[in-house]
């Protein structure tokens, strides 16, 4: 495809997403009884239509900033036996769960299981650059990975479930392995206590990015000029940006003595066409005691499916290995289909 049918497409795209936003469906969520009214930090409103192309999702998300996917947030939905655990997902740096998840919510929940989500890691007020309410996963690593354990234990409560299963894309798997370590998702003294089963993650960056160079670029800066650019830069692109960059302090915290928890089933996917979880090898992860780990890459027997870092939660084949390492037996079949890098 050319560069001017790309841009083409993607400026249909983006005008249908504006149109559907104009006919927005603005049902409310089921109620959540331990919401916090008026919380803009965690709480969806409403939902937006499923969508199959992430630039369209984005484009819907960014004028419907709290909406949730179809397929997720019913809070009266009960676990059953072959779907024993809801699964909770959290969106990456500068989402929201509907941007992130349109079309990998519903999908989900037409297999049957008990989906939640939540934005979170929003700016209190409007600042400079990308920093402002509507934009999701900018605060603190650690502020975001006690909102999730907050909102774990009113999906537990809700379900009644004893333990859910993760779902994170980029930041989101950060996020993740922050409240199994740090938060309380995880008992590394007793696994049977683990408020977590599965994690699954998308281009997470466990052992930090590069962010295709900037990373590197700011330590040259800093190096050679004595330009510290960190702060300019965090100032655009939010506290988490930079907490994500290779060598970060969170990220030396979080895997100070292994990469993983007693008593998890980690799936780690990478995607070769990854551009801003780089070098995408560092997603992976590798196996302590107690833990299981499958690194897998997305392309790996499928070389049709072509995503890059945001397009790759709308690939069939990745929805597959969600529900494959959630239940192989269901499941036993990954799906291989196109889809494209966007970005």
């Amino acid at each position: 495809m050319s560069h001017t049918l790309r841009t083409r497409r993607r400026a249909a795209v983006v005008l249908t997403a504006a149109l559907l936003a104009l006919g927005a469906n603005s049902a409310a969520a089921m109620a959540d009884p331990g919401a916090i009214p008026g919380s803009h930090s965690s709480d969806t409103i409403g939902y937006g239509p499923e969508l199959t192309d992430e630039a369209a999702a984005v484009a819907y998300g960014l004028a419907n900033p709290d909406v949730a996917p179809q397929g997720s947030n019913d809070w009266g939905c009960k676990p059953d036996a072959a779907h024993p655990r809801p699964i909770v997902l959290v969106h990456g740096t500068w989402a929201s769960a509907y941007s992130a998840y349109a079309y990998m919510s519903p999908q989900l929940a037409k297999a049957g299981y008990c989906v939640f989500t939540f934005n979170y890691g929003r700016a209190d007020s409007p600042g400079q650059g990308l920093v402002q309410p509507t934009i999701g996963a900018t605060g603190y690593i650690e502020d975001s990975g006690a909102q999730l354990a907050g909102f774990v234990d009113r999906v537990l409560a809700a379900t009644g479930a004893a333990q859910v299963d993760t779902i994170g894309h980029s930041q989101g798997g950060v996020v993740i392995r922050q409240y199994l370590k740090f938060d309380g998702g995880a008992d590394a003294a007793n696994p049977a206590n683990n408020k977590v089963s599965h994690v699954i993650t998308y281009g997470a960056t466990n052992h930090g990015t590069t962010l295709s160079g900037l990373g590197n670029l700011l330590g040259a800066f800093k190096g050679t000029l004595g330009l510290d650019l960190n702060n300019p830069t965090e100032n655009l692109i939010g506290h988490a940006g930079i907490q994500q960059l290779v060598g970060s302090p969170v990220l030396t915290a979080l895997n100070a003595g292994g990469d993983t928890m007693p008593g998890i089933d980690y799936t780690i996917v990478g995607d070769q066409y990854d551009e801003v979880s780089t070098p995408y090898t560092a997603t992976y992860l590798t196996a302590g005691p107690g833990a299981t780990v499958h690194d897998v890459l997305l392309q790996d027997g499928c070389a049709l499916d072509t995503s890059d870092h945001n397009s790759m939660v709308f690939s069939p084949r990745a929805v597959s290995l969600a529900l494959h390492a959630i239940d192989p037996a269901a499941h036993p079949d990954l799906v291989c289909t196109t889809n494209p890098w966007l970005l």
